[in-house]
């Protein structure tokens, strides 16, 4: 299939969704609202190996009034630098650590207690204060992954054509991705987001990381301000769904990318195609139709809703880490290391090697 009968099947295939996902809604319940915050810490371990020197670890510390209160940091270890660091442009936090290059056995453990709670808005709904010129410069500029022109403009354009008002155009696209991409479970760790090679080759594959950046890349290329928020899971779904929760207290391979759309009403308004992928693809019995009750029901809640049983780290792209020889990498989701030869592989925390836990707080 051409890219070209590619979206066409895509923009049919959302319309005629519609109607099974009026008539099974009530069969699977997937609904976030607000109800209460919940305290989490989130205990990051790293000891890495191969002689390196150097680390870098993201720190839960996004601030969102309605949905997350960062709270206390602290660490202990045998570095001989350990210091938290902001990326410039984005604000993303982290903890700069170095190791004398004769420590024999290098560790840091970062603790962070964080406050989260589900969220829910009603896209396009509300009094939200308007996004400032330099929030919304920031959010429609591109990345090294994320271009807004070319065949990710044109892409977009196709999928908004007759679309009335930002609401509709957003939900268009959202619809679009869910419709057109899958999730693939080869791939490594959370996807690079490369979004022009998945379009260019129709290979709309992949994890959150890809589908959810391919989201963001699509709006902003037609005048809407979105951006990937990068974080981890850390407690099961409060409405059974395996797929969108984390299996235990170790969630070292947890980490999850969602999106936010700017909506003028709503605000920064939460949006999730990937997890409506992966609910598709994992949860059980797996491999579900789209006209599934539990796929219907996430379908339907991921676009103004999301649960609170998951951690942001940040909304950066193209991050220089501090003090590193190695280029900028294209998010910061996970603990970073670097030795003579470069980084660590940062997807592999048995070897890296790194632990991440969480445990919930409770009165």
């Amino acid at each position: 299939m051409n890219r070209r009968d590619m979206l066409k099947a895509g923009l049919a295939a959302g319309a005629l969704g519609l109607a099974p996902r009026l008539a099974s809604a009530h069969a699977a319940t997937y609904a976030p609202v607000p109800k209460g915050w919940r305290t989490y810490v989130l205990t990051t371990r790293v000891e890495p190996t191969a002689g390196a020197n150097k680390a870098w670890i993201p720190l839960p510390t996004f601030e969102a009034p309605d949905w997350q209160r960062p709270g206390t940091v602290t660490w202990t270890g045998n570095a001989r630098v350990a210091e938290r660091v902001r990326d410039p442009k984005y604000g993303a936090e982290m903890l700069r650590v170095e190791w004398s290059g004769d420590q024999q056995s290098p560790m840091i453990e970062v603790v962070a207690q964080v406050q989260a709670q589900n969220r829910s808005v009603v896209p396009g709904k509300g009094n939200t204060a308007p996004l400032s010129d330099a929030e919304r410069k920031l959010n429609l500029m591109p990345t090294t992954f994320l271009p807004t022109d070319g065949l990710v403009k044109e892409t977009a354009e196709e999928i908004v054509r007759g679309k009335q008002g930002d609401v509709a155009k957003a939900r268009a696209i959202y619809d679009w991705v869910v419709e057109n991409t899958f999730r693939n479970a080869k791939t490594l760790g959370c996807g690079v987001g490369d979004i022009t090679t998945m379009i260019r080759t129709g290979n709309l594959n992949g994890k959150c990381a890809d589908l959810n950046a391919l989201y963001v890349g699509l709006a902003r290329s037609v005048g809407l301000p979105a951006r990937d928020v990068y974080g981890i899971r850390v407690m099961p779904s409060e409405f059974g769904f395996k797929a969108l929760g984390a299996g235990s207290e170790v969630v070292s391979k947890a980490q999850h990318c969602r999106a936010e759309v700017w909506l003028t009403g709503s605000g920064w308004t939460p949006v999730d195609p990937a997890d409506v992928r992966k609910v598709v693809l994992e949860e059980p019995p797996t491999n579900l139709a789209m006209t599934d009750p539990k796929v219907v029901a996430a379908r339907r809640a991921l676009f103004g809703s999301w649960e609170g049983n998951w951690l942001a780290y940040n909304v950066a792209h193209d991050v220089k880490l501090p003090g590193s020889k190695e280029d900028p990498i294209a998010f910061f989701m996970y603990p970073q290391a670097e030795n003579r030869a470069g980084f660590l592989d940062s997807l592999d925390p048995d070897k890296f090697k790194y632990r991440i836990t969480a445990r919930e707080l409770t009165a």
